[in-house]
């Protein structure tokens, strides 16, 4: 059963010693049945995703993102190998190569953290190096919806 969850998220995107970073916090659904941790939620402007679904399925050995709406791609991050993708945007399409070095992981019934650090290539010419920090906690409060 998926329920209510705040996502933080941090990205840390740099090449050499200037690094950029992105912080996002947005409402979501999560689930986790003992090994696998799934959750999903809608990019924002902040993101530069707005009209995008992403959804994550968190296992063992991998995680596996999936987005769809205005961007539309599937990434698999697996530690130690290099994997490619098709990053389908309004104005294009591109192929994406990735090399994840590492994923580290600990989720349980209530959220978890995650961070996974890789370097994105475009043409077999590498565009950054990434941390992709995220945090699942419990919502505390019951959302309150506005009257329309």
């Amino acid at each position: 059963m998926m329920k209510d969850v705040v996502i933080s998220i941090r990205s840390l995107t740099g090449l050499g010693e200037e690094e950029d970073s992105l912080d996002f916090v947005t409402d979501g659904l999560y689930s986790y049945d003992g090994e696998v941790a799934c959750l999903t939620y809608l990019e924002s402007e902040v993101t530069g995703m707005e009209g995008t679904r992403t959804s994550l399925m968190v296992l063992p050995d991998k995680v596996v993102v999936d987005r769809d709406g205005l961007v539309t791609s599937r990434m698999i991050f697996t530690p130690g190998q290099r994997s490619a993708f098709q990053y389908d945007t309004p104005v294009g399409t591109a192929t994406m190569q990735m090399d994840t070095h590492s994923i580290t992981q600990r989720f349980d019934e209530r959220g978890g953290d995650m961070e996974i650090d890789y370097v994105l290539g475009l043409e077999h010419a590498v565009i950054s190096r990434n941390r992709f920090r995220l945090n699942v906690r419990e919502q505390t409060a019951p959302r309150t919806y506005a009257a329309q």
